[in-house]
């Protein structure tokens, strides 16, 4: 259970104020927040978890700064457009640099429909890692080739860098920035929150095998090729993870169904 009780702080169900379709993605959002909470990915008040508005496609859901990941609601999203104006009364605001990047890769990229940014520790380690990601274990093999890498120009929070992060993503499904953390977009949300998740496991892996001293065997690159074909044979270019996500929302339902308020 979260420590801070959600009724002992401003709160405004929005449920029945908005959208069936924006109700549910602020739904799944916060689930998101929660579950990230509990992996221990992020225990601050910042970092975002985004997603388009599925019945205004230009307009977006982001989680404010200010409240902890583990006591945040769906009703907590802002709702805000590719200018930066917000579209939801709340005495929460956006985050600027979140506003800025996220924004412009959603505007970019209109086939994507969510956007993760963390700082998780050891995201950081290997972003400041002059080799970046090693791939070293299979289950990273799947984003082969999808990862891009941003060199560190101090807080994202300048207009022209979320364009330039935009123009990096590409076909990418994953950015390591470097000396700042990492950043996952895809299709969907589930797509999104599982390439974080991998991204994540992946640097962990690395890390826990660097700390080894021992000789390390990085997976060749024509097994990396011939893996990541394999596996875009088995999933016919759908979207991933969503039986992963249906087991995540069933784990943040029972640690704490207050998200869903």
């Amino acid at each position: 259970m979260s420590d801070t009780n959600v009724q002992d702080r401003p709160h405004n169900s929005l449920r029945g104020q908005v959208s069936e379709a924006e109700w549910e993605t602020r739904v799944a959002l916060a689930a998101g927040c929660r579950i990230t909470q509990h992996f221990g990915w992020n225990d601050t008040i910042r970092n975002h978890l985004t997603a388009r508005v599925p019945d205004e496609p230009d307009k977006f859901l982001m989680n404010p700064v200010g409240l902890r990941w583990d006591e945040i609601t769906a009703s907590d999203f802002l709702k805000v457009d590719f200018e930066g104006n917000c579209h939801t009364d709340s005495p929460y605001k956006p985050g600027p640099a979140g506003l800025n990047f996220h924004g412009a890769l959603l505007k970019a990229h209109p086939d994507r429909m969510a956007s993760f940014h963390l700082h998780p520790r050891v995201g950081v380690v290997v972003s400041a890692m002059k080799r970046g990601l090693m791939y070293v274990s299979q289950d990273i093999l799947n984003l082969y080739g999808l990862i891009g890498y941003h060199e560190f120009e101090g807080p994202a929070d300048e207009p022209d860098e979320g364009e330039r992060i935009a123009n990096l993503l590409g076909e990418n499904l994953c950015i390591v920035m470097k000396n700042h953390g990492l950043l996952s977009i895809g299709r969907t949300l589930p797509e999104t929150f599982v390439n974080m998740e991998r991204l994540i496991e992946a640097c962990q892996i690395q890390v826990d095998l660097m700390s080894t001293g021992a000789d390390i065997q990085e997976v060749p690159e024509e097994i990396c090729r011939e893996s990541y074909d394999k596996f875009q044979e088995r999933t016919v270019g759908r979207p991933m993870g969503s039986l992963d996500w249906k087991a995540y929302v069933r784990l943040a339902d029972r640690i704490d169904p207050s998200y869903k308020l």
